[in-house]
């Protein structure tokens, strides 16, 4: 079967990064995707729950910021409880498996540090 998500939004607040009991790193974050029609002139957009895992978290979190875009790639998910009122809830959100940069660059400062983030030893082809 097929289940696979691509978005591109804006984070409503700052990723913080999070972790397990067993130490695995984790990042839960909404995203704000603008809608390509308007209506009365104003665009709608939807927001979207997503989260992260491991080295992908650690790399949303040092990477990107609220209000900043984002490509997200991924697939659906959802899980089932009951609430204190004894009703049933189902959660749908997006586990998010990649992410690419978009939209106006970020700060020189970041740009640097992701740039040397990138193994200096790799042999150059030209």
């Amino acid at each position: 079967m097929l289940n696979k998500v691509m978005l591109q939004g804006r984070l409503t607040s700052y990723p913080e990064l999070k972790h397990t009991k067993s130490n695995k790193a984790v990042v839960d974050f909404s995203l704000a995707v603008e809608e390509n029609r308007a209506v009365n002139g104003e665009r709608n957009s939807n927001f979207y729950r997503c989260e992260a895992w491991g080295s992908t978290a650690e790399f949303i979190c040092k990477y990107f910021e609220k209000g900043q875009q984002i490509i997200v790639d991924g697939r659906l998910s959802s899980n089932t409880y009951t609430d204190k009122d004894n009703v049933k809830r189902t959660n749908i959100f997006i586990v998010v498996e990649g992410v690419n940069f978009c939209g106006a660059k970020s700060s020189e400062a970041q740009q640097k540090e992701f740039e040397n983030s990138f193994d200096t030893d790799m042999d150059v082809i030209s």
